[in-house]
């Protein structure tokens, strides 16, 4: 069974990928994770366009696990670019460029705390992928 995993880790990682955006995608649907205002966590809210790039994450991801280990890397070395500068603009200006935010909004003075908060999960979500991506293939890709 290990061996199994081992040989293809990029692809199963990339299903773990998947899973993860489907739970992201859902959560503000979870009773009792949003506060009256409608704040996850009492945090920030997501809308409905939060909830769809979530969920086509998830469904990239998916797509890519299922079709091949070269499909599952493209993903991870993309998709963590993509992904991990979302969050470092965020980080910067209170707002990413992947829902439109920075578009739409500019500039938003959030509390650093906020800032970090909402930013640091697409720096270490992209992080990661890069690293799967860049690093982690190198040991375990098939070719």
């Amino acid at each position: 069974m290990m061996k199994w995993f081992s040989k293809h880790m990029i692809q199963n990682l990339g299903w773990l990928y998947a899973l993860m955006f489907f739970m992201i995608a859902s959560l503000s649907y979870i009773p009792g994770l949003t506060d009256a205002n409608g704040q996850l966590f009492g945090l920030f809210s997501l809308d409905i366009y939060d909830d769809l790039l979530h969920f086509g994450s998830g469904l990239w991801a998916a797509i890519a696990a299922w079709r091949s280990e070269k499909a599952a890397l493209l993903y991870f070395r993309l998709f963590g670019l993509i992904y991990g500068l979302d969050g470092l603009l965020g980080l910067a200006t209170g707002q990413g460029y992947l829902d439109g935010g920075i578009f739409l909004y500019g500039v938003t003075p959030l509390s650093f705390a906020t800032r970090v908060a909402t930013n640091i999960p697409h720096i270490l979500i992209g992080g990661i992928a890069v690293f799967i991506g860049y690093v982690l293939s190198r040991k375990y890709a098939q070719g």
